[in-house]
């Protein structure tokens, strides 16, 4: 457990980290888009659904998901962020080690090689990428369960104010 620094809130330092661990998963999913995009031509052989253009939506996901991690690390983002983060990882061991074939419309898009520029990279960022954000939203939930006030964009989260309006009035303060 992180010990706050003597004199700065606990709420202080989560914040904080929160807001670290948004960044570093921000910058990931920025790698993982910026090859995706940079690649997408090279797959765009074929007629329907090309690898190409599931490398552009893959890329502009990355890229908005970033962003919300920038403007607002909320649990639900950082859930989103985990999601889009471990499908791209899945994807791309899956597609590295497994002839999946064409699913319905989607192509084959079996690759046995890891020589390609930017697959290790992007396979790296988007593996790191899944961590950061899973730690990002244990962080969260923990913070919000532990806190008075609700943490970085945790809205939901209960305050001590409002559980103590719940309770009904002890004898000493206007019970009679």
């Amino acid at each position: 457990m992180m010990t706050p620094a003597p004199g700065i809130p606990r709420l202080v330092t989560t914040t904080a980290l929160i807001h670290a661990l948004g960044v570093v998963t921000a910058a990931l999913l920025t790698i993982d888009a910026y090859v995706h995009l940079r690649d997408a031509g090279l797959y765009d052989a074929g007629t329907g659904i090309t690898e190409g253009a599931l490398f552009r939506v893959v890329a502009y996901v990355a890229v908005v998901v970033a962003l919300a991690l920038l403007v607002r690390p909320h649990r639900v983002v950082w859930v989103i962020a985990l999601l889009v983060a471990a499908g791209a990882a899945s994807a791309i061991y899956l597609y590295t080690y497994v002839d999946v074939g064409a699913l319905g419309p989607l192509p084959n898009m079996y690759e046995p090689t890891s020589a390609l520029p930017g697959k290790r990279l992007t396979a790296a960022a988007e593996t790191a990428a899944m961590a950061t954000a899973a730690l990002g939203l244990a962080v969260t939930v923990h913070a919000s369960r532990h806190t008075d006030r609700p943490v970085v964009g945790d809205s939901h989260a209960p305050t001590r104010a409002t559980a103590d309006s719940a309770q009904p009035p002890t004898r000493g303060e206007g019970a009679q």
